[in-house]
């Protein structure tokens, strides 16, 4: 949706996530973006990528793999990020309850940060059955990016031994929300270090309906988010409030523009999910 404050399924960019100060610096020369999460831009501006019209420039129904492939053609200066990009976003289903998301980009005649990101909402118990904190969810991420107030990385990279973002073991999401002040909304550090081959992000299991879900990721990051400030009207008039989902980001990390000793992404974002019923 257009008017859709909360990302819904949403391929959002160019950049992802925040950035700090609404600016950033690259090659010299200062860029100034448009705020649209207090001083900060977040999702790429207040008209990203999730409020544009994407071209459908194949759709393939049939066949062992149905896919459709979207294309974006982002202008120079447009939310102030630089140079015109063509940006393509492949989705495809590869049998075996596997979904793959291919996110490409490309910088025609200026460099520019890019970090494309799918802002999927996940409920394994269903859209209406309440929220996610009984869910358990494993991470693996064995280091987290702490953020100030305004959910702004500090450019330190930190273990999740001691802390409760610690899910190298599976556990429940609201297992440890006493110790947070809403729930979570943090990037973590994903084990592994080749971009060249997927990793696996998390999994995510739902006792009462026997589902998992896994989710593998060529991306240094997975920002873990779960649905805080959410309140919207969603399926069936069904209202969706906070905690009814949590969203699982893969990303290069946030406001890397302005931090050089963080990971940013690369052009090609690939991702495959697969979702199961327990036996």
């Amino acid at each position: 949706m257009m008017n859709d404050s909360s990302s819904f399924g949403a391929t959002v960019g160019r950049v992802g996530n925040r950035i700090s100060g609404a600016q950033f610096t690259l090659n010299g020369t200062l860029y100034k973006l448009i705020a649209n999460d207090g001083k900060n831009t977040l999702h790429g501006g207040p008209k990203g990528f999730s409020k544009v019209v994407w071209t459908v420039k194949k759709y393939s129904p049939e066949g062992q793999t149905p896919h459709v492939v979207f294309a974006y053609h982002s202008f120079d200066g447009e939310q102030g990020f630089p140079g015109d990009l063509r940006a393509i976003v492949v989705y495809k289903l590869l049998g075996d309850n596997k979904m793959s998301i291919t996110m490409k980009a490309k910088a025609l005649n200026k460099a520019t940060p890019v970090n494309i990101i799918n802002h999927a909402y996940w409920n394994l118990g269903g859209h209406d059955s309440g929220d996610i904190l009984s869910e358990e969810i494993q991470i693996f991420g064995s280091h987290y990016t702490p953020v100030d107030a305004q959910l702004i990385p500090t450019g330190k990279v930190v273990t999740v031994k001691g802390t409760p973002y610690d899910f190298l073991r599976p556990r429940t999401v609201g297992s440890m929300f006493s110790k947070l002040a809403a729930g979570y909304d943090i990037n973590y550090a994903l084990d592994g270090s080749d971009e060249q081959k997927l990793k696996k992000a998390a999994i995510v299991h739902d006792k009462k309906s026997g589902r998992v879900m896994e989710i593998s990721t060529n991306q240094p990051g997975v920002q873990f988010y779960t649905s805080n400030t959410l309140y919207q009207k969603g399926k069936g008039g069904f209202t969706y409030k906070p905690h009814a989902a949590l969203c699982l980001e893969t990303q290069g990390f946030p406001d890397s523009v302005n931090n050089p000793q963080l990971p940013f992404t690369d052009c090609e974002s690939r991702g495959v999910l697969q979702a199961l019923h327990a036996v």
